[in-house]
């Protein structure tokens, strides 16, 4: 294989990564170039998170609840899909993926506005916004622990220009760069892993994001503060209290990919808790009847 092929490979695959469906990708493609990972990443049928996927996904959720929503959520949700769908039967997005992917923040964007915009905050909303909140912590985890893991090859690069180069574009990918630095004044390691993780008040930090997801769960159950009443609050309430008493050295000394990973497990676990408090069809017992089953049983 040519240097220039292992190159592309190195630059590209980590995209792959922080999706985490890097299995299904070798499954279907040879190598990560340019146009596998983005076809993977934006028009693949058979990669349930590509863009095409989850916008499809989404307009079909949509559907099922028209007379929950909004006719203006339902109509910028379809809007998305076509645009999205008539862009993938054309060569607009390997032609121009900059342009393509700029469109798809601002309608996504655009869509999180007008739901803000027209729902009522009862629990739909708290529903849509719980569902948001645990999906942003998730990949804002899988954008720091790619760079942090994954994207040096050397430890002889940490704190070099390229390193540099490398934190400023994960604060960008995470939409992140000016409020980072409107805080600090130097892109450093432990500052942005800070930012990141633990800011209260940035709405894209996983602490942000937890703990109003926090606040969704307890407005969708009534469950007093301080208090769980299912294993999804539970979960969820470990969570939060872990970053509320962390702190980012801490951390770093404990290994920012450890803490990352033990944290996705901890995010993984809870949205299978709340899949099965709230989505899950009970199995029917011999009888007929559905189990039931309480906590601590």
């Amino acid at each position: 294989m040519l240097d220039s092929e292992v190159l592309e490979g190195a630059q590209w695959s980590p995209l792959i990564t922080t999706s985490g469906d890097m299995a299904l990708f070798e499954a279907g493609y040879e190598e990560a170039t340019k146009e596998s990972v983005i076809r993977f990443l934006t028009v693949d049928r058979n990669n349930p998170n590509s863009i095409l996927s989850c916008v499809w996904s989404a307009r079909e959720n949509a559907r099922s609840i028209r007379e929950i929503i909004s006719s203006e959520m339902w109509e910028q949700a379809n809007r998305f899909y076509h645009l999205v769908r008539e862009a993938a039967e054309s060569d607009v997005i390997l032609r121009n993926p900059h342009a393509f992917y700029t469109s798809v923040k601002m309608e996504s964007h655009l869509f999180d506005g007008v739901a803000g915009a027209t729902l009522t905050r009862s629990e739909p909303w708290h529903f849509l916004r719980l569902g948001k909140m645990l999906e942003r912590a998730d990949k804002t985890s899988r954008i720091l622990d790619v760079k942090y893991f994954f994207l040096l090859p050397s430890p002889d690069w940490v704190g070099s220009a390229i390193d540099g180069v490398q934190w400023a574009a994960l604060l960008r990918s995470a939409s992140s760069f000016e409020m980072y630095r409107k805080r600090h004044r130097r892109i450093t390691p432990e500052k942005v892993a800070n930012f990141l993780i633990l800011d209260r008040f940035f709405p894209r930090a996983i602490a942000f994001c937890l703990f109003r997801a926090r606040e969704s769960l307890r407005a969708i159950t009534g469950t007093p503060e301080n208090q769980y009443g299912n294993v999804a609050e539970q979960r969820l309430g470990q969570l939060t209290a872990r970053l509320n008493y962390s702190d980012i050295e801490e951390i770093m000394k404990e290994g920012l990919h450890e803490f990352i990973d033990s944290l996705q497990l901890q995010l993984n676990r809870t949205d299978d808790a709340i899949r099965d408090t709230f989505f899950a069809i009970p199995k029917a017992s011999a009888g007929g009847f559905a189990s039931q089953k309480t906590l601590g049983q």
